[in-house]
């Protein structure tokens, strides 16, 4: 009797399938643990933006999902208040974040530890299962460039951009949808893979569009037949791409809109028909470990693909088997993408108008795709390059090869050692391309270990190059920062903002659930960092870090509470885990109501309501000046409509300024300091003495910043977040009365402009009688949450307008006793309603802008789509 086949056997194509998802995977997640990263280890994933960027919004996801669904549309913990759409378009919609709601507290990089390696799995997965679709590829060789895949260089380099690697998982699978929709006219695969692309992440997205426009290109060569035929590819290409679109409408509409208030601000407009950098520079990229920290912001394309598989490409344009128009058409898409790597407005249209700010070239992941899809094409078992094929590839490589190497110096991400071992590798993968005797099984064996050893040793070359943030220094700080949060809200359920004076992250308060003022995104509204930048914040064009907060601002931003990191003193002595990132002397105006080892907690008193009724001069207020303290005194002036809060920082004079190796200066504001002995060290030192308990504020320009000096106030170093490209103001001191406060500024160079550096002193009984004043009338709020505020406020003749510190989106929605209200926008930045005298019941509800109009489109869509696939199956049968 025949023996039967057990149940649990696989077959040829499973058996290729597994191989390339677990390939990948078991490689990384070796090199991982050999690492030490967690679960494995003291270290994490965690580095760069993913460690100071990502992992918060990770937290944000799991938070939001299980404990407050309200957050899912806007949060307050996005800066000071932020729509949460682009957000989530661009970090979060990965099905496999859901993963990460098994990952609590320091146990998140845990997670991200098993979606990156799933990721990498997955990618090669994919890939393995195009190859098995439609080439003759199968076994090892799939294998192969499924691994060559998985693990490019564009991956390893960019993985820590984690969002961004869905592409590489769902890039062949849109591919193969093309395909079917050019040779037999199926639509599903492409209208399904594409807008779930669109959906998980429209950047990455855009970038497959573009390729799948060259993509077609190519097919339509390919696949030709007649000029009708052809016709006919064009507009079912056409229509199957709008209806993906349609279909992910519901996000991609409300992304758009948030894209018009961020992003797309920075668009470039202009530009020049020029190379960025050498073309032949980015040969140097072909070889194995050619990535380290200092390619990250800028640096040729990460196009690694290894030797077998840039082989196979060039071998393409020479095999015979492939039709002559095929050929060119490859080439023309060869040029271009090549072309892309080098050539400004080109590089420019791939990252749809904006320079990258770091991880250039963000494309390359097709230019590795279309390489690696050509050689997958063409290294089958069956090929036979004649000898006119390998003397022209041999030539091509080795005068690659001879460019790089006569320029080896002026690549510091290459090292001569990792160049000689790139051309054994060419060598092995040259004399296995054009092996005669393929038909024998070892055959594809050593093309499997040649070509998963030069891609495995690519990775752990690359990523020793780079070093991450340890499991203690990110558990300990977020273990720390959230049992303060817990306390403060435990003890008060309104709605509030919290400071602090140190900082992990510009996204803690994502990481640890409060509502703050800083953030870090690429969906960050312009209107933010303009904001912050007038009153005297860190900010940049994807971030604000609020930590130069003065009494004024911490008052009119809701500021309740602040926690400050305790200096320890001892052999604990700058031992702390809560990086200070500003003094905060004016802190001794609060009240302590907490602390423990590491952190005191303190209650603002002057910190007014979410809303209140103000002097409709709020609404006409315009921006007349560059200095931070005006700017303040004025938005103050202009709540309380009394015009002497204008003047409520006052400059003061110094007592005692001394110089050290530098030429004396009689006039310190905006003057130039130069050094006498430029080999010496040189400084200046500033003394004043506070006359009474005020709070004093130093405001210093984006000049003087730590990069050009150190700064020491009292014998102590000056924390202060060192990126800020606008006039910053600096708590230097508050109820110092007959104290001397010496500040001494170290130049790091020659010379150093001391930028609209200037002494002010804030009028704390003024400030007090303002806040007393805009507290009489508060809005009492009845119901609270991220995105609807409703209760009742009192207008008067002098106050009829209700100001809040909601910042302003066309998403908020006013209704003042039960009718629709306009909303109005101040300073450029918060939210305001016009009320009539006497008590008026008001609503704020946020819902974001065109997601009603994407939700009609995308289900009108599916609607018909599914009616279609109904008539077609009904007429089939």
């Amino acid at each position: 009797m025949p023996k039967k086949k057990r149940r649990w056997a696989l077959t040829p194509k499973q058996w290729t399938l597994w191989g390339a998802f677990l390939t990948p995977l078991i490689i990384m997640t070796v090199y991982f643990a050999y690492r030490q990263m967690a679960p494995f280890g003291s270290s994490s994933l965690l580095t760069v933006d993913l460690g100071q960027q990502y992992v918060d919004f990770f937290a944000y996801l799991r938070r939001t999902i299980l404990h407050d669904p309200s957050a899912i549309f806007y949060s307050f913990s996005n800066g000071l208040g932020g729509e949460m759409v682009g957000n989530w378009a661009y970090y979060l919609l990965s099905p496999l974040n859901l993963l990460l709601l098994f990952f609590p507290g320091a146990s998140l990089t845990s997670g991200i530890f098993l979606i990156t390696v799933l990721k990498y799995g997955l990618a090669g997965l994919s890939f393995g299962w195009l190859l098995l679709k439609v080439t003759k590829q199968d076994g090892l060789m799939a294998i192969t460039f499924a691994t060559a895949y998985a693990l490019m260089g564009w991956a390893i380099a960019n993985q820590l951009n984690i969002m961004w690697l869905d592409a590489l998982v769902l890039l062949p699978l849109i591919f193969y949808g093309l395909i079917q929709l050019m040779t037999t006219g199926h639509w599903k695969p492409y209208i399904v893979w594409l807008p779930i692309m669109l959906v998980v992440n429209y950047y990455m997205a855009y970038m497959i569009c573009l390729f799948l426009i060259l993509a077609f290109i190519w097919l339509a060569a390919d696949k030709f037949t007649t000029w009708r035929r052809l016709a006919v590819q064009t507009g079912r290409f056409a229509l199957a791409s709008l209806v993906s679109g349609a279909l992910a409408a519901a996000v991609l509409l409300p992304t758009w809109w948030s894209l018009t208030q961020s992003k797309a601000q920075y668009t470039v407009q202009t530009f020049k028909w020029r190379f960025e950098f050498f073309p032949l520079k980015t040969l140097s990229k072909f070889f194995l470990g050619s990535f380290n920290f200092d390619q990250m912001p800028s640096g040729p394309a990460n196009i690694f693909i290894g030797a077998l598989a840039l082989l196979g490409a060039l071998f393409f344009f020479v095999d015979r088997r492939v039709a002559l128009r095929s050929r060119l058409a490859a080439g023309v898409v060869t040029v271009f993408l090549a072309l892309s790597t080098c050539v400004q407005p080109l590089d420019l249209l791939w990252h749809a108008g904006q320079f990258p700010v770091w991880y250039p070239y963000r494309f390359s992941f097709v230019i590795c795709f279309w390489l690696i899809w050509l050689a997958a094409q063409t290294l089958t078992l069956d090929f036979r390059p004649g000898p006119i094929a390998i003397s022209l590839v041999t030539l091509v490589v080795a005068l690659g090869c001879y460019y790089v190497e006569t320029n080896l110096k002026a690549f510091k991400y290459l090292k001569p050692n990792q160049f000689w071992l790139g051309i054994l590798f060419v060598v092995f993968a040259l004399m296995l391309a054009t092996f005669p005797f393929k038909k024998h099984w070892t055959y594809p064996l050593m093309i499997f270990v040649i070509g998963v050893t030069e891609v495995t040793t690519n990775a752990y070359l690359d990523l020793n190059n780079i070093s991450y943030v340890s499991q203690s220094e990110y558990g300990n700080y977020t273990a720390e920062l959230q049992r303060l949060v817990n306390k403060t809200q435990q003890a008060d359920k309104g709605f509030y903002r919290i400071g602090k004076t140190f900082l992990r992250t510009k996204g803690d308060a994502f990481q640890t659930g409060f509502n703050g003022g800083s953030v870090f995104s690429s969906a960050l509204p312009k209107a933010t960092p303009t904001f912050m930048g007038h009153i005297g914040v860190p900010d940049g064009d994807g971030f604000v870090e609020y930590s130069n907060g003065t009494l004024l601002t911490d008052s009119l931003l809701n500021m309740k509470y602040y926690f400050k990191d305790k200096q320890l003193s001892g052999a604990l002595s700058g031992s702390s885990m809560l990086p200070a990132s500003s003094n905060k002397a004016d802190l001794a105006d609060y009240r302590i109501v907490g602390q423990d080892h590491w952190a005191t907690r303190y209650q603002n008193p002057y910190a007014l309501p979410m809303g209140y009724a103000a002097s409709n001069q709020i609404l006409t207020l315009k921006n007349t000046t560059a200095d931070p303290a005006q700017y303040q005194a004025n938005w103050l002036a202009a709540l309380t409509g009394n015009s002497q809060d204008q003047h409520l920082f006052t400059a003061e004079n110094f007592n005692q300024v001394a110089f050290q190796n530098i030429n004396q200066q009689s006039k310190i504001t905006g003057a130039m300091l130069q050094k006498k002995d430029l080999l010496k060290p040189g400084s200046i030192t500033l003394t004043f003495k506070p006359k009474d308990n005020a709070a004093y504020y130093l405001t210093m320009g984006s000049t003087v910043n730590p990069q050009n000096a150190t700064f020491t106030l009292n014998g102590k170093s000056l924390a202060q977040y060192p990126t800020y490209r606008n006039t910053v103001i600096v708590s230097a001191a508050d109820h110092a009365k007959g104290q001397s406060i010496k500040l001494t500024i170290q130049l790091k160079k020659g010379s150093l402009w001391l930028q609209n550096f200037t002494l002010y002193r804030l009028d704390t009984t003024r400030l007090k009688q303002a806040t007393t004043q805009l507290k009489q009338h508060p809005w009492r709020l009845t119901q609270q949450s991220n995105r609807k505020f409703s209760g009742t406020v009192t207008a008067t003749a002098k106050s009829p307008v209700l100001n809040t510190s909601i910042p302003y989106s066309q998403g908020w929605h006013a209704t003042v006793n039960g009718h629709a209200a306009k909303t109005y926008k101040t300073v450029g930045m918060f939210t305001a309603v016009k009320l009539r005298p006497g008590t008026n019941h008001v609503t704020l509800a946020y819902w974001p802008p065109f997601l009603n109009l994407g939700l009609i489109i995308s289900g009108a869509t599916l609607l018909l789509v599914c009616g279609w696939w109904l008539v077609s199956v009904r007429r089939r049968r």
